[in-house]
């Protein structure tokens, strides 16, 4: 509610009489209106980033913890596979064989990794393209 509206029987804000006061008054109230508009925007999108980044927060973190344990997954499977191995050929072989999965894995990994980041842009060539024409529409908005 602004300084000089007043709430209607119903409760609601009606506009203020305008009668007998100066232009500048005016346009001073609609400036101080949504000077107060974006203040209280901007505290919004505060709000709801901090919430939303709690949650990604919690995320983050679940994700760790899915991240250590898939890890010791790997690893006691491993050795699960080394030891059944282990059964029929000498056990030195068997864990010589599952390095060797592990090492062909990380290599196929690697070589994937490499080409997705050799893919990397950035330029952001679209982001860039429309920040072009968002100028060009601001000139032709001047002129």
């Amino acid at each position: 509610m602004t300084a000089h509206s007043m709430p209607n029987s119903a409760g609601r804000d009606v506009p203020p009489d305008v009668e007998g006061r100066s232009v500048g008054d005016l346009v001073g109230e609609i400036a101080e209106d949504v000077s107060r508009l974006l203040r209280q925007e901007i505290d919004l999108a505060k709000a709801e980033a901090k919430q939303e980044i709690t949650k990604l927060g919690k995320g983050a973190g679940l994700l760790g913890g899915a991240g250590v344990a898939g890890h010791l997954l790997l690893l006691f499977a491993s050795v699960a596979l080394m030891l059944v191995l282990g059964r029929v050929m000498d056990l030195d072989l068997a864990a010589l064989l599952v390095a060797l999965i592990w090492a062909v894995i990380a290599a196929v990994l690697a070589v994937t990794g490499r080409r997705q980041l050799k893919s990397f842009d950035p330029q952001l060539p679209k982001t860039t393209q429309t920040l072009k024409e968002d100028v060009q529409w601001a000139k032709t908005l001047k002129d």
